[in-house]
């Protein structure tokens, strides 16, 4: 706080001392002596004197001209003054003159014969003092030589004075030509200076925005007197449009040579940075000379040549940023690229241009993050364990739901250790996905656009990582061939609470950018149609992987289809049934935490594939004869799997749901062990039959490998009528299925 009230005093002890009268500047300086911080003080006195002699000497290159005519015009004024004074004391000099005329011609002629000596190399010793010499020569000429008369010293002069012109002329282009190879070679130095002290210039101005802003001079960097008195002296000489058409000839050629890039200006940022330099130092020096010159060059000129740099510039970095693929180069390209526009703009150049380009290079640079981030998921996903979080204390807990918004009042309230419902790859891709959001907010930064293009812009990227790279990478680890049931599980639990967690991220881009969520036609996360498609196709595996379970459990089935009836003590379930229900048990127990009805539409799909599986088990055109004990058989297994169902192994199934998966093959095995042919035929097509989902194609066909094996094997050898009769029955029954079906069909 001292420091700052130091400052403060100060500032008003500099106020005092260049606004007060000399003869009371004692009580100011003593309180200086007085004071606290002498040296921050003169530290203070010191920048402002620096100040002061930088507009002083703004102001004499801005009025040099002018103040070269004053002094031609003082010249002329005090030759007529000298006439005045010579006539005014004519009279009284008229004897004198007289007496003295033979003598002055004499020691006139005398000393002019050895100024004519001496002028020549004292000429050739003084062009740098281009002025002076040239009036000395325009004195000679007409003034003292017309005086001398006709010697022949005169006449010798005379004639060298135009040489004299010339190499004064001469020499001072010499020197323009080193100016201007100085400045082409440390164009990007000019540059590199003009871009720092503004940008230090803006830093020191940020707390006093009331200030008109200034550009540094261009005269603190470059030494500009070559190009002053090169124009004044063809000036002088009449050969002004001749300098003028020089110089720009000779600026644009240096300007196309500024405006080539290296060829391999992509590789590395300093050439960025070196190709920008080049362009400020170039037009830093083209603004000044503008302003410091009476039309050396002129407005229409400086913007001819800004309108080829520009297109120039943005040709160039929109062909060499293609070629770069790392997000972090594009950001550093970006921010260069600001601090060259504005730098530019400063110096009164346009500069929009600049800025929608930077707008196109942003989708660019949002396709280089979309594949970053693509790496990263993959990583995240291929390396979680797709398990539940463990959690042994507090600190731990509140590590994870820093991480990620997690609300679960009933979690909170349970006892260390606990397990959080989610595995690893939820709070990871959370915090992933605002870092994306944080990198597209960086690119935003100092493009001058509103708080509303900001948000934006960073919603639509956000959408993009979303809905197509995170997206693909869910179905990706989905779909792979080792995702077993439980990681499916826990996947649909992670997209779960991901998907709960998007107005969180909504709310995040919010604080950020400073525009709310609600704010009319604000862009929308599609993070919950996101998370719900993963889950669903996490959803749709399951199904999938189940029944690729459900199968492996089927082909170990191996019934006895020409199985004889067995008599006495009931059947038993097959092998397999025991191990495919028992199976199934274990598995549905891991569904708790799924969804209900995900975990109930998995456990329906189970049922339903199991039953339509058995089916075709029978109606396989590789099992020709079926006997009535194979059927026997089957129907105490197809009791095992409707028992397990009425178990009710999930949760949320009303009544008998769950036998309805079973429903077809029940009615089929009923029809035939029970032998109800009459009741089916009679019933068919009412809708309360009992059998009314037995199809009669089916029955037909699973009755024909019925009369197939009565034939073959005799089944009814012991009971020959019986034999006959069933036959005779299976017969008239095929018969009429036939029937109804050429019916049904009609």
């Amino acid at each position: 706080m001292a420091s700052v009230e130091a400052a403060a005093e100060h500032e008003r002890i500099l106020r005092e001392i260049e606004s007060t009268d000399t003869n009371c500047i004692g009580p100011t300086l003593r309180s200086v002596y007085d004071g606290q911080e002498h040296g921050l003080f003169m530290e203070k006195l010191d920048g402002r004197i620096r100040n002061h002699d930088r507009e002083i000497e703004k102001m004499c290159n801005h009025h040099f001209q002018g103040f070269v005519d004053s002094i031609t015009e003082l010249l002329k004024v005090r030759g007529e003054a000298q006439k005045l004074k010579l006539i005014s004391s004519m009279e009284e000099l008229k004897q004198c003159r007289m007496q003295q005329r033979n003598i002055s011609l004499v020691i006139f002629g005398c000393f002019f014969f050895q100024g004519a000596c001496l002028f020549i190399p004292l000429c050739l010793l003084c062009v740098c003092r281009y002025y002076p010499a040239l009036r000395t020569l325009e004195q000679l000429e007409h003034t003292c030589l017309p005086r001398a008369g006709q010697y022949r010293f005169c006449s010798i002069m005379a004639d060298n004075i135009p040489k004299l012109r010339i190499h004064i002329r001469d020499e001072a282009m010499t020197q323009l030509r080193d100016f201007l190879e100085s400045i082409r070679k440390h164009s990007d130095k000019i540059g590199e200076t003009a871009i720092k002290q503004l940008r230090d210039f803006e830093k020191n101005m940020k707390t006093h925005l009331d200030k008109i802003r200034e550009v540094p001079g261009a005269q603190d960097l470059v030494d500009f007197s070559p190009v002053y008195r090169c124009l004044h002296i063809y000036t002088v000489l009449g050969l002004r449009d001749v300098f003028e058409n020089y110089y720009r000839k000779q600026r644009r050629k240096q300007a196309r040579l500024v405006l080539q890039p290296h060829s391999n200006m992509h590789e590395t940022l300093e050439g960025y940075r070196r190709y920008f330099n080049q362009i400020v130092g170039f037009f830093v020096v083209e603004d000044h000379i503008l302003h410091t010159t009476r039309g050396l060059v002129n407005r229409a000129y400086v913007e001819e040549l800004w309108e080829l740099a520009l297109s120039k510039t943005i040709a160039a970095l929109r062909t060499h940023s293609s070629y770069c693929d790392d997000p972090d180069l594009i950001l550093d390209l970006k921010n260069l690229i600001v601090i060259f526009a504005d730098t530019l703009q400063g110096y009164g150049f346009p500069v929009s241009q600049l800025f929608d380009m930077l707008l196109e290079m942003r989708e660019q640079y949002g396709e280089i993050l979309l594949k970053r981030w693509n790496i990263t998921f993959r990583q995240v996903l291929d390396q979680d364990n797709y398990s539940p979080i463990p959690v042994a204390s507090e600190q731990e807990y509140r590590h994870y739901t820093s991480q990620f918004p997690l609300q679960d009042p009933e979690l909170d309230k349970l006892p260390f250790p606990k397990k959080l419902p989610f595995s690893e790859f939820v709070p990871k891709v959370y915090c992933q996905i605002k870092e994306f959001i944080y990198a597209c907010l960086k690119y935003s930064e100092d493009l001058h656009l509103s708080s509303t293009e900001v948000d934006d812009m960073i919603r639509k990227s956000t959408n993009l990582l979303l809905t197509r790279t995170l997206s693909h990478c869910l179905q990706y680890a989905i779909k792979k061939k080792n995702v077993g049931l439980a990681e499916l599980v826990q996947a649909i639990i992670n997209t779960t609470h991901l998907e709960q967690s998007c107005h969180y991220l909504e709310e995040f881009i919010s604080n950020i950018t400073n525009v709310p969520p609600d704010t009319v036609n604000a862009t929308k996360l599609y993070g919950t149609s996101t998370f719900k498609d993963a889950r669903h196709a996490a959803e749709a595996e399951i199904y999938t992987n189940l029944n690729a379970k459900i199968d492996q459990f089927l082909q170990l089935a191996d019934y006895d289809w020409i199985a004889a009836v067995q008599g006495g003590g009931a059947l038993t379930p097959s092998d397999y049934l025991i191990d495919l229900i028992a199976f199934l048990k274990s598995t549905f127990s891991v569904f708790t935490n799924l969804p209900g009805k995900v975990a109930q539409t998995a456990c329906m799909s189970a049922c339903k594939h199991i039953s339509t599986s058995l089916l075709q088990l029978l109606l396989d055109s590789e099992v020709r004869q079926i006997s009535m004990g194979a059927l026997q058989q089957l129907d105490t297994d197809v009791r095992e799997c409707e028992s397990f169902a009425r178990a009710g192994p999930v949760a949320g199934f009303q009544g008998d749901t769950l036998l309805l998966a079973f429903s077809d093959l029940r009615q089929l095995l009923d029809l035939f062990t029970q032998w109800d042919w009459s009741t089916y035929l009679a019933d068919y097509g009412r809708p309360t039959c009992k059998y009314l989902r037995v199809n009669p194609h089916t029955a037909l066909a699973l009755l024909e490998k019925m009369r197939e094996t009565g034939r073959k094997n005799n089944v009814f050898a012991q009971f020959r009528k019986t034999d006959r009769d069933r036959q005779k029955l299976i017969d008239t029954v095929l018969k009429q299925l036939r029937n109804l079906i050429a019916q049904h069909h009609a």
